[in-house]
């Protein structure tokens, strides 16, 4: 359940950073681009384009998390057998399934949540070529 809670977290943040972009490139793009479109305009907006195409990754329905048992295949496995293994080995292989469950999510999980710190990283970039862009039109 916790690595559930953190998925929903990573793409709630994932909405901000897609509000947050646009915010910035509506406020300052426009006052940016105002005198035409410059060299700093386009590595802004090659930003946003970028932070889009991170945001579509954290959104991205990932079909092979596990977060449950299979109900079917535990009593395919283990009861309707001809001869049930001992409650201690249900046991183990729940617990190995865990196990591999947690792992398997966790490679995800993190590679989540580097993708939303790159995300934060070219929001940052995408700002500053806005603020930049904005001070090169006003020096002119």
């Amino acid at each position: 359940m916790q690595q559930q809670g953190a998925i929903q977290s990573l793409q709630a943040r994932a909405a901000t950073l897609i509000f947050a972009a646009s915010f910035a490139s509506s406020l300052l793009g426009s006052q940016a681009l105002a005198d035409g479109l410059g060299a700093w305009d386009w590595v802004a907006l090659g930003l946003l384009l970028a932070i889009g195409g991170l945001a579509v990754l954290l959104l991205w329905p990932y079909y092979n998390l596990t977060f449950r048992f299979d109900p079917e295949d535990l009593l395919a496995r283990d009861v309707d057998v001809d001869e049930s293994p001992p409650m201690e080995t249900i046991h183990k292989e729940l617990v190995l399934q865990i196990k591999a469950d947690w792992k398997g999510n966790g490679r995800i999980v993190r590679r989540l949540r580097e993708t939303l710190q790159l995300g934060l990283i070219l929001l940052l970039l995408e700002i500053v070529a806005w603020f930049v862009s904005i001070a090169e039109a006003g020096g002119t």
